[in-house]
């Protein structure tokens, strides 16, 4: 090919959807320039776009030497890349003000003039909306003052008068008028410029400098869209130079004159048309680019179903006429375009995130062949990039890594919440068990955990100290290393936090303590030190009003960082977002997230500027971006390979599918055609998810387990209490009476009914110990006894302000059932220990129990159980699934509580204690008798102990299934219940209700 640029100007050329634009774009002016490539200079929208396009270059040499041209990126103004220097264009301009010091700068005015009262975090966070904004005027070269003014003022305006809108309109459009005057006096101060007004002015002046003195060798600008006027302008100036052209990816030549001329904001050539109106261009003056002549007819037929299907909504009234037309002239071309395509529909993240991995991972299959991801959602992007682990795969992300899932932003994110908690015990163990910390191998740190911070959450140091000073043996590494670390957290968490620079000087001070340097190794370690070098530089002089301030600041940035180092990842898989895939390609891609809201993206909600002032401002409509997106929809989906995947549920909120799809399925509906899937893949994920149906013994799930221990190590002394338990889950009394496995509370253990019947139950004990008065009195006793037991099991002040209200209601109801039950003049004893032993197979069995409280009178002794949950049914009762009170009776009736005289077996009570009443309910069955129900008991009891005399007799978990949801066991992940009870067959669990009785 010759000639290229021998046509006058202006020369406009554009590479269909579809095809690799980087690669035609090397072919056609490599086989144009020849030796004269590297005299050339071609201007992308990217850094990313530049650095694919010298490889685009460099595989045209084919492992020979070539002198490149030279390759820039103008920046895409729109995405906030900056613009490259030319010819010192720049001198003379203050320097562009840094991202994070415009953050500050911004917060501070609307702390100054809009609220007064907003946090750090809240006033940066508006701040981001307000950079936007100037963002936009300046990119669109708008002069706000006067409009602003006019909007407050309402001149001009009749009928749109500033009183007529919401009070919050109002305000933020009078905010927005003084910022529009203060901003440009605080650059000026600084000395500074904003970053995308010294965007628009440089390329302004290469516009002017060029239109002066156009360069004389070839100048390319290639893959701009022209969304911002001065880059439109930018495309004419080059358009029109000796040496000039403008290739501009998919531009519809194909698309009918009327339909052309009803493209509105949302529509994906609508960027272009704009930039080729503003130039006066028609497309009967745009050129398909040279070296994309050599196409065929499947990427053609494409593009015409695309275009077709993505038309403006007011050119589709005729689309059945117009279906009938293209079969007519060009045969079976939507047919043809559906070649190639398919579109799978799946049911949730991860069944989207198995077929997109197993589509990545097939196109290994082929040499050479390679396969991009474009998606939006990180978050799915994520998830395929953990399902290509599975066979050893990283492919290259653009997005890189969040900082937070490496150890050091780890590290950093745990003593951010230490700093609000100190004593928080799962940031604790975190924060010293990080590779980075100094206290990973400190001989204290397994002390300090078994001893303080296990169990429910301390309030505070002294609940700490508390903790390792009742220990039977004090560990005094604990306690050093305890002091090590409150001493050092103390002095920043109790300093005045005023300024921002000072607050993270002493943050980093505090984690170079605890760390080392060691902190700031690595890729990570150097993203972490340069985001805290920028809050130390640019955040001098930032009020944080208080710690809490401070933590969110800091802690919003740090998971806003990314970490990207490319690193060891695949030369053939790669994943991409919508905007680094504009100018990178591949031989199969995947169209991934495309539902409402993630692609195309949700409208931003801007806080400041409601629709009508943006358009009487002259600022774009969000369906501008929503225009941009269908152009990167349209590029991507018309590849030659392209896989289109939705979710019906995203996150686990339902999804609906993306409104390009829609039109496509509706399109094709009208032309009796079906869009191509690939169930296979369905089935393989959903296989693959489901684990091989003939098993190898070793990827078995584990069997219900039934440990048969020789019968002298199994117990010949047991509680009622673990009674009941082994009723239920005989393996719980294996692992803890015969493996002697006692369970440890997680850290942060929330105060459950357990410790809290506890607490209740030690009130009650004291209550009749220490011979409390009755009536208000007993009332006020008892309300004080139980805040001193309930604050014992670490309730937090929140807990306990929500507890106290409680108390009272409690006291009385349980004063009141006590003044009942004394009527008769009982005598009390309380928690008084009994035991009985029987013969077995095995020999003795020592049978021992501790009753809450056992009334005697003159008719016959009660035993009495005071439960603060719910109360077991008498028919459960009877039944044996609960025999702790029934197998007490029994002891009583054996004469085995010391200091009871002989009396007949009375009433067998649960006393259900609630936040307002006390109630008394008879435990079994009101005909039979408490003798008759403590004999059963014991039978069925002397029944089992004879079973289990049997080696052959094993100690299953969890016998009795059917009372799982009702007490989870403390051995359940010691004998794998998830894996046989849920994983397992269904037969694994025999459904059993009958009793030993």
């Amino acid at each position: 090919m010759s000639g290229l640029f021998d046509s006058p100007g202006p020369r406009w050329f554009t590479i269909p959807a579809g095809r690799d634009v980087l690669k035609d774009l090397a072919a056609g002016l490599d086989a144009d320039l020849g030796a004269r490539l590297s005299d050339a200079q071609i201007l992308t929208p990217t850094r990313r776009g530049a650095r694919a396009m010298a490889r685009a270059f460099s595989g045209l040499a084919k492992g020979g030497a070539l002198l490149l041209p030279q390759i820039r990126a103008i920046g895409d103004l729109d995405e906030g890349e900056p613009p490259f220097d030319l010819d010192a264009l720049a001198l003379d301009l203050p320097p562009a003000l840094s991202s994070l010091r415009r953050r500050f700068e911004l917060a501070r005015l609307i702390s100054a003039h809009h609220d007064a009262n907003l946090s750090a975090r809240r006033a940066l966070d508006l701040a981001d909306s307000l950079a936007k904004f100037f963002d936009a005027l300046a990119l669109e070269e708008i002069d706000a003052g006067d409009k602003l003014d006019a909007l407050v003022t309402g001149e001009g305006q009749a009928q749109y008068v500033l009183e007529a809108w919401a009070e919050h309109w109002q305000v933020s459009a009078r905010f927005l008028a003084i910022a529009a005057r203060l901003w440009p006096q605080r650059l000026n101060e600084l000395g500074l410029m904003d970053p995308s007004q010294r965007q628009v002015v440089l390329i302004r002046r290469l516009v002017d400098q060029w239109a002066e003195h156009p360069p004389q060798a070839p100048l390319v600008l290639a893959g701009t869209t022209g969304s911002a006027p001065s880059m439109a302008d930018l495309a004419g100036v080059i358009a029109r130079a000796p040496k000039g052209c403008v290739v501009l990816p998919g531009v519809d030549l194909s698309l009918a004159e009327d339909a052309w001329r009803l493209i509105g904001e949302s529509h994906p050539q609508n960027t272009m048309k704009r930039m080729l109106d503003r130039n006066g261009v028609t497309r009967d003056q745009i050129g398909l680019w040279p070296g994309s002549l050599e196409t065929t007819r499947a990427p053609e037929a494409r593009r015409r179903l695309l275009n077709e299907a993505l038309r403006p909504a007011e050119a589709t009234r005729d689309w059945r006429a117009q279906i009938e037309r293209l079969r007519a002239a060009e045969g079976d071309i939507l047919a043809r375009g559906l070649e190639g395509l398919s579109l799978i529909e799946t049911a949730r993240d991860e069944e989207a995130a198995s077929i997109i991995a197993l589509l990545m991972r097939e196109t290994l299959e082929t040499p050479g062949k390679t396969a991009a991801l474009i998606t939006p959602d990180l978050s799915l992007a994520r998830r395929v990039t953990a399902r290509l682990s599975r066979w050893g795969l990283q492919p290259d992300s653009s997005a890189g890594e969040p900082l937070t899932n490496a150890p050091v932003g780890r590290f950093l994110s745990d003593l951010l919440s230490l700093l609000q908690n100190p004593v928080d015990p799962v940031r604790l163990l975190d924060l010293f068990g990080n590779p980075l910390s100094r206290f990973e191998d400190h001989p204290g740190l397994r002390g300090l955990e078994k001893l303080a911070l296990r169990g429910a959450t301390p309030n505070g140091r002294d609940d700490i100290l508390a903790a390792l000073a009742a220990a039977h043996t004090p560990d005094a590494e604990a306690f050093r290393l305890w002091t090590d670390y409150y001493d050092a957290i103390q002095p920043v968490v109790a300093a005045t936090h005023a300024d921002l620079a000072t607050s993270v000087q002493a943050f980093v001070t505090l984690a170079e303590h605890l760390a080392g340097d060691a902190l700031w190794a690595g890729a990570p370690g150097a993203q972490a030190a340069s985001l805290l070098a920028e809050l130390l530089h640019e955040g001098e002089g930032f009020a944080v009003k208080g710690l809490s301030d401070l933590v969110h600041v800091l802690d919003a940035l740090l998971h806003q960082a990314k970490v990207r180092t490319g690193g060891n990842t695949h030369p053939r898989l790669l994943i991409l977002g919508a905007l680094e895939a504009r100018l990178v390609s591949a031989d199969r891609l995947i169209l991934a997230g495309l539902e409402e809201g993630v692609w195309p993206p949700a409208p931003e909600v801007d806080p400041f500027l409601s629709r009508p002032m943006r358009e009487r401002l002259g600022l774009p409509t969000p369906e501008r971006r929503t225009g941009l997106s269908a152009h990167d929809f349209l590029q991507a989906a018309a590849a030659p390979e392209a896989f289109l995947i939705t979710r019906k549920r995203r996150e686990g909120e339902p999804a609906v599918a993306s409104r390009w799809l829609w039109r496509l399925q509706t399109l094709c509906k009208g032309a009796k055609l079906s869009l191509p899937s690939r169930p296979d893949l369905l089935a393989w994920a959903r296989a693959l998810d489901a684990g091989l149906p003939d098993k190898p013994d070793a990827l078995k799930s584990a069997a219900r387990p039934a440990p048969k221990p020789p019968v002298a190590a199994r117990p010949d002394e047991l509680p009622v209490t673990d009674i009941e338990t082994w009723v239920r889950d005989p393996y719980a009394i294996y692992a803890k009476r015969i493996l002697k496995l006692k369970p440890m509370d997680r850290p942060n253990e929330p105060v459950e009914a357990r410790q809290r019947g506890t607490a209740i139950h030690e009130s009650l004990e004291r209550f009749v110990l220490e011979d409390a008065p009755l009536g208000e009195a007993g009332v006020t006793w008892l309300t004080r006894m139980l805040a001193e037991e309930l604050a014992k099991t670490r309730l937090s002040p929140a807990q306990m302000a929500m507890q106290a209200p409680l108390l009272d209601g409690m006291a009385r109801g349980v004063v009141n059932f006590e003044m009942a039950r004394r009527e008769q003049k009982p005598r009390l004893h309380v928690e008084q220990a009994g035991e009985l032993t029987l013969t077995t197979k095995a020999g003795p069995f020592r049978l021992t129990a501790r009753a809450d409280r056992i009334e005697v009178r003159e008719e016959g002794v009660d035993i009495l159980d005071f439960k603060t949950g719910q109360l077991p049914s008498a028919k459960a009762v009877s039944a044996g699934f609960y025999p702790q009170l029934t197998l007490t009776a029994a002891i009583a009736r054996a004469g085995g509580f010391a200091n009871l005289p002989e009396r007949s077996l009375g009433d067998l009570v649960y006393v259900q204690v609630k936040p307002d009443e006390a109630r008394a309910r008879q435990a079994q069955i009101k005909t039979v008798s408490s003798e008759a129900a403590a004999g059963a008991a014991l039978l069925s009891l002397q029944r089992r102990l004879d079973r289990y005399a049997d080696e052959r007799t094993g100690y299953p978990s969890w016998e009795k299934p059917q009372y799982m949801a009702q007490r989870g066991g403390d051995y359940d992940q010691l004998a794998r219940l998830y894996e046989w009870h849920v994983l397992g067959d269904e037969d694994a669990v025999p459904d059993t209700e009958d009793s030993d009785g």
